[in-house]
């Protein structure tokens, strides 16, 4: 059984982790368990940020460290949220007001052009010092809807629409969300990198 510190304090991110890794030998522990803050994710680049995040949970903890960079990127705002996906009404984590900002923003933009991507990086680094991290990405397409639709997931699942499955993320069942999303898909990158 392999023991990884997961660098985040977002619930949401954490249970998709799980999820997605339950039927492997792998057992996480969040870094709030073991008393370790979220790192200042201070990098350029979504790359950067997790490798600060995973750095700082192996080295709090000397274990190894699984750490998730993401984001929502709209072709029509020349790629915003992006990096400030999180806070980008000014608040962290604050889904509804961030939400609010982004449909505001495209309140005139035709259906056509609503293009958007979630997007995600995982870092697994074995020590702080590794000069090799594994790194992996995934990516999800879809659009941005004019209002939010469903009820499951996090942060901007409602208003995400998935064209293959005709919904929106918000109104996934949790299984197919965390085998299509960018999440899933980088975590499966990740797995196969092992």
């Amino acid at each position: 059984m392999m023991r990884w510190v997961v660098a985040t304090g977002n619930r949401g991110k954490l249970d998709e982790i799980r999820d997605v890794l339950s039927g492997t030998t792998i057992e996480l522990v969040p870094q709030s368990d073991l008393g370790i803050a979220d790192a200042e994710e201070s990098g350029l680049t979504f790359v950067e940020n997790a490798l600060i995040k995973a750095r700082n949970a192996c080295r709090a903890s000397g274990m190894t460290a699984l750490a998730d960079d993401s984001g929502l990127i709209v072709d029509a705002l020349n790629g915003a949220p992006g990096l400030i996906t999180a806070h980008y009404a000014g608040v962290h984590g604050d889904s509804s007001r961030n939400i609010a900002k982004l449909l505001h923003e495209m309140r005139d933009v035709p259906d056509t052009q609503r293009g958007a991507c979630f997007y995600s990086v995982l870092v697994l680094l074995r020590h702080a010092d590794d000069p090799q991290p594994l790194i992996a990405e995934g990516r999800w397409y879809g659009r941005i809807l004019r209002e939010s639709s469903g009820s499951g997931g996090f942060g901007y699942d409602p208003i995400f629409f998935d064209p293959e499955s005709n919904v929106s993320a918000a109104s996934l069942d949790p299984a197919v969300k965390n085998r299509i999303s960018h999440r899933g898909r980088a975590l499966a990158a990740l797995l196969a990198q092992l």
